[in-house]
């Protein structure tokens, strides 16, 4: 074998292991957020920091790819107040319901998700959320700070999980609030009247004239 040969051969190995070195080199939330995809049912880790939070049922991770929008399974929570999806008022608890997932997962030393390999009409990838391995929805249930289950959603293929729910709902009791999809329904009559009237706040301050 000619001495070129043997030189192409070795340079050739080193790219090779350069280049596994490189992938073993690649942020952990890379993997992670292609989890993200319908029909991959998979359990990550969630570093707290890239966690965002809205209302009681629903968080952003900021993965290195981009942002992956969950909606929590298990439960509907109060509502908060959002301009932009017809709610320019919070629902009562809305905000308690908000501050105890900011709360539990705070105090967590460990954040995962469980996906359900599913994803909402809204694009939403639809899991749980365990924290140091308690299922969420059931702790927010227990606080009586989120309606159970929708019986007419199912399950989204995770048996255990949802009848951990159904059983946290119907211990907890009656909820202090409206049911949320309740709310949501009658915001939508309140936003189209204060549309209609030119009442409506626009997220940058001003109101929303009518026709617009």
């Amino acid at each position: 074998m000619s001495s070129s040969r043997v030189r192409f051969g070795a340079i050739f190995l080193c790219i090779c292991a350069g280049g596994a070195a490189a992938l073993a080199l690649l942020p952990a939330d890379v993997a992670q957020a292609d989890g993200s995809k319908a029909g991959k049912k998979s359990r990550v880790a969630i570093p707290k920091k890239l966690i965002r939070f809205d209302d009681g049922d629903t968080i952003d991770i900021r993965w290195s790819k981009g942002v992956e929008t969950v909606r929590i399974l298990g439960i509907d929570t109060p509502e908060v107040q959002h301009f932009e999806h017809d709610l320019p008022y919070a629902q009562p608890f809305g905000y308690q319901a908000a501050g105890f997932l900011r709360g539990a997962v705070a105090a967590s030393d460990k954040v995962e998700l469980l996906r359900s390999g599913e994803k909402d009409r809204y694009g939403r990838t639809l899991a749980h959320v365990l924290l140091d391995g308690k299922n969420y929805s059931v702790l927010v249930i227990r606080a009586r700070l989120a309606e159970g289950p929708n019986p007419k959603f199912g399950d989204n293929g995770m048996p255990e999980e949802h009848a951990a729910c159904l059983a946290a709902a119907a211990a907890a009791g009656p909820v202090p609030f409206e049911a949320p999809w309740r709310y949501r329904k009658r915001m939508r009559e309140v936003s189209a009247w204060m549309k209609a009237n030119g009442s409506y706040p626009r997220v940058g301050g001003d109101t929303a004239k009518s026709g617009k």
